[in-house]
């Protein structure tokens, strides 16, 4: 299989998923995160203290590092790799990498509300929901979450805020966020908490503040900017994601007046035009906070 075609219009509520399988388990990761799927016909193992970072291969004269799902996923290692296993070519928060597979079984367009959030019992863990299907259940993977697990267990840390100054007059903008990863809303209120943006409400999707902005709507009219100034979302979330959310804000004759700022490991040139077509006012890429700090700071008029 080559290179995937993205299909779908921004702001749909569907979105296209790739099954594939490890260890007899389906799992799916969004095909817009997908660039290719190749066979990996020869690889070179690499001194790594990280067994989940199989090797190194060579496509098109890009070396790019092999991420082996099994051991993620199972704490075990993909036995027979010299002989051909299938990858996932993806890129995201500017990395390319290929993570190995037993199998691809193939596309399936669905409805974010069909991704259910897992459960709280689970913690922090690598699943962002479960999409349920006629015969099984596929578990929709938080790949960025896995390659930050195995850039820490190396021992590199992505360094979010460096150059952003404090500045105690952010504080008086009401901010509200939406990303269903823990490790995105703990890293997002540290760094902006850092810059002196400390009056902050954080939300699991798009659905939950969605229907907090319908209630301060509802509730106040067109003074519900006394109570929120701004919205950052992520793209992927269960129940509903960020184009959505954007779209439905940015159609709303009260709402739209929300700046809505996107910020996502999928902001890259090639869907960047995703977030221009719901009416997002800026977009940034996952993790780059000094960025979104200015993007704030200038959407908020500050003097």
């Amino acid at each position: 299989m080559g290179k995937t075609n993205i299909l779908l219009k921004s702001g749909t509520g569907e979105v296209e998923v790739l099954e594939f399988v490890v260890s007899g388990k389906h799992y799916a990761i969004n095909v817009i995160k997908t660039r290719e799927i190749v066979k990996i016909e020869k690889y070179t193992k690499m001194t790594c203290n990280n067994p989940a970072v199989a090797g190194v291969s060579l496509l098109r004269d890009n070396i790019i590092s092999l991420i082996d799902l099994k051991y993620v996923l199972d704490n075990e290692s993909m036995k027979n790799i010299e002989k051909g296993k299938t990858a996932l070519i993806c890129e995201f928060n500017k990395t390319k990498v290929a993570f190995l597979v037993d199998e691809v079984l193939g596309i399936h367009r669905i409805s974010w509300e069909q991704i259910e959030k897992t459960d709280d019992l689970m913690g922090d863990s690598l699943i962002i929901g479960n999409i349920k299907m006629k015969d099984k259940i596929l578990m929709f993977l938080d790949f960025e979450k896995i390659l930050v697990n195995i850039k820490e267990a190396n021992g590199v840390c992505d360094k979010a805020n460096n150059d952003v100054n404090y500045d105690a007059g952010r504080n008086k903008y009401k901010i509200a966020l939406a990303d269903d990863s823990y490790t995105i809303r703990a890293m997002l209120k540290d760094a902006l908490k850092e810059s002196g943006y400390t009056n902050l409400s954080f939300f699991q999707n798009g659905h939950e503040v969605l229907e907090y902005l319908y209630d301060l709507k509802d509730k106040k009219g067109e003074r519900f900017l006394e109570n929120v100034d701004l919205l950052i979302t992520d793209i992927e979330m269960p129940k509903m994601d960020g184009h959505t959310l954007t779209r439905k804000i940015k159609i709303d004759k009260e709402l739209k007046k929300l700046p809505v700022v996107i910020f996502s490991s999928l902001i890259t040139p090639e869907l960047y035009h995703k977030g221009e077509e719901v009416g997002a006012d800026a977009q940034i890429s996952k993790p780059d906070i000094d960025k979104l700090v200015g993007i704030l700071d200038e959407l908020l008029e500050r003097e």
